[in-house]
């Protein structure tokens, strides 16, 4: 299939809305290319060695959010994205100017991988890509990872925070992660000891993918990787659950997983844009957790609270 990649101009400041936004008009995938995201070559830092000059030289000047959608899907969004992207216009959106441009789906879902180097995360994680080298250090969890055209490379924010909450809460027990992209979170947790870990998500690409970067990590033992719909098709109980996915859903999903934690169990949640935490605030409480800790990263915000 081929895709139309769709390119918005933007700022830092607007690039994760943007990309928000992309994302609920149904865009196979997004990716962002901003300039401060990479580390400054003249400032060493302990990752400086690991970015060339020409990479930063190669990105664009302006902050651009691309995304993909088939034919049939452009058709149907590209006037309500213009009209939504006019409603965000202000000085610190940027230009907010939209083109369009065919790529195969070969092409887009290689790309990005030019951008994409080995980084820490959390107090222990490495995040490395497959095809990267990485110097392991006393104390280092690698985990290796090809997102392929599923979600979680472990750069935005909200998988950073559901990695940091992880390895805080996390004492043991069985766990389960809804809507699990890349696999990434799982594969943090079985790092850190995990075992009968559940990996569900909607997206047979995601699965696929999932599966792949649980095998290559060597956890296929510890991380049962399903498709399915949420919480269909589950009978068992957890001790802890994770779910790295948007705001409605999670407001959707807070009451009926309860029936899926044993007493105590501990729910990690993200996907949080900060005009939806409120909402999401009042769902966990409404639906009987305790919230234990709230963190804010850019735009968006991560919970962490038990039953």
């Amino acid at each position: 299939m081929d895709y139309t990649e769709v390119t918005v101009s933007t700022s830092t400041q607007g690039s994760e809305i943007v990309s928000d936004l992309l994302m609920r008009l149904g865009a196979a995938g997004t990716q962002i290319l901003d300039r401060a995201d990479l580390p400054d070559p003249s400032k060493p830092t302990a990752m400086w060695e690991l970015m060339d000059q020409s990479v930063i030289d190669a990105m664009p000047e302006d902050v651009q959010v691309k995304a993909w959608f088939d034919e049939d899907a452009l058709k149907k969004v590209l006037g309500s994205l213009k009209e939504q992207l006019s409603l965000l216009s202000s000085p610190d959106m940027g230009t907010l100017a939209v083109t369009l441009q065919g790529v195969k789906e070969e092409d887009w879902s290689e790309n990005w991988k030019q951008y994409y180097k080995p980084f820490r995360l959390g107090e222990h994680m490495v995040i490395k890509p497959t095809w990267e080298p990485w110097d392991t250090q006393e104390g280092d969890l690698v985990i290796e990872i090809d997102p392929g055209m599923a979600f979680g490379t472990g750069t935005h924010e909200t998988t950073a925070m559901c990695v940091g909450l992880i390895e805080k809460y996390y004492h043991g027990g069985t766990l389960l992660d809804v809507g699990t992209g890349s696999g990434i979170l799982a594969i943090a947790a079985a790092r850190l000891g995990a075992q009968g870990i559940v990996a569900v998500d909607i997206d047979p690409d995601a699965v696929r993918v999932a599966k792949e970067n649980v095998e290559h990590n060597g956890l296929s033992g510890a991380i049962d990787v399903r498709k399915g719909d949420l919480l269909q098709g589950l009978s068992q109980q957890f001790d802890f659950a994770v779910a790295n996915i948007l705001a409605p859903v999670i407001c959707m999903l807070a009451a009926p997983l309860k029936t899926h934690l044993r007493p105590g169990g501990i729910f990690v949640c993200s996907g949080i844009i900060a005009e939806a935490e409120q909402e999401v605030n009042d769902a966990l409480l409404k639906a009987g957790y305790c919230i234990d800790e709230i963190r804010h990263q850019g735009d968006w915000a991560a919970f962490a609270c038990h039953i």
